[in-house]
């Protein structure tokens, strides 16, 4: 498919920025710069560090897994936490459910029980199961996290490791607005994701109506900026080579090329946003020719599949197998 100027500029910003044409060998300034990444399953950690040269060596460690923007679960730089966590700190409140003063006391309890031991949200239902009824204990401690994405959320808890599902006591407590540290976060967002609209930096850190409003009134001139199909696209100049975008590319699973952007025209064609974005809200392994979606691929079995979706080169067939073995062996399968 053939890419206008235009596009062809802003691809290649963004894959230097994401780390895509060029290497990150270091898992933890990877997340920091990149502002968590994405662990809807964990092992898109992994693919999404190998991919872009990141050593994972105690990566279940290296990073905290806990909920960021949209309400996903990310891995994080601890480090990194209070001021992520400061942009939605207090949302999922029980508050409606339960009311303030029972809330309050159900939190306090299950503090305590973690603070004794008890990390797993089945132990706790077990523990509450006859204080509440059937439905309200089933939003509690639902299985997508519950009262535990609320705690998480003021950082007070994260899940004990990137590939565990239980929870442990932590100390990353936001301790400014979301309005202050806004600013910065828009700035980190261009640096990596840039060039990239204000719908993109709203998208990608789940801001309300209200707050996507803030964003135009920012003082943007710090950045710079290009116009393209009535769209004003803002990054961050810097004085490096760019690098060329790359023939072939292997992208993880909630990839950010593909998943952090409001509009993914410059990368999933329309065409293909159905093999790739499936109905239940995953987003698939996906290869990249010249910079866009050209098919998906995985590890089954403990053997890597690929599939393009129209004809391609041999040579870019073959290389896409070897890509995904490599990732396959790295990986540990």
């Amino acid at each position: 498919m053939v890419i206008n100027k235009a596009t062809e500029l802003i691809l290649q910003r963004r894959m230097h920025g994401l780390y895509l044409s060029r290497r990150c060998e270091d898992i933890k300034q990877l997340s920091h710069e990149l502002l968590g990444l994405h662990c809807w399953f964990h092992r898109n950690v992994v693919f999404s560090a190998l991919i872009r040269g990141a050593e994972i060596t105690g990566w279940k460690n290296a990073l905290v897994k806990t909920w960021l923007y949209r309400g996903t679960l990310h891995g994080v730089v601890f480090e990194d936490l209070p001021e992520l966590l400061a942009l939605h700190a207090g949302e999922f409140s029980f508050e409606w459910l339960l009311g303030e003063e029972r809330m309050n006391d159900l939190i306090e309890r299950i503090i305590s029980l973690m603070e004794d031991g008890v990390y797993s949200r089945a132990e706790m239902r077990r523990i509450f199961a006859h204080e509440f009824d059937e439905q309200t204990l089933n939003m509690i401690f639902s299985p997508w996290g519950g009262i535990f994405v609320y705690l998480a959320r003021l950082g007070k808890v994260a899940f004990r490791s990137m590939t565990s599902r239980d929870f442990d006591l932590i100390d990353a407590e936001p301790t400014k607005t979301s309005d202050e540290v806004l600013p910065g976060l828009l700035r980190r967002f261009f640096a990596a994701y840039g060039p990239a609209t204000l719908a993109d930096a709203a998208w990608f850190f789940g801001l309300s109506k209200e707050d996507r409003q803030k964003l135009s009134v920012m003082n943007l001139d710090e950045y710079s900026r290009l116009e393209h199909d009535g769209k004003v696209y803002y990054y961050i100049e810097e004085d490096t080579n760019m690098g060329e975008i790359p023939e072939l590319t292997l992208l993880a699973g909630f990839d950010p090329l593909i998943v952090s952007y409001a509009d993914r025209s410059a990368v999933l064609p329309p065409e293909y946003t159905s093999a790739v974005i499936l109905k239940s809200g995953i987003c698939n392994p996906t290869i990249a020719v010249n910079g866009q979606v050209a098919g998906v691929w995985n590890i089954k079995k403990k053997e890597p599949v690929v599939q393009f979706f129209a004809i391609q080169p041999k040579r870019i067939v073959d290389a896409a197998y070897e890509m995904v073995d490599n990732i396959r062996w790295r990986s540990g399968g």
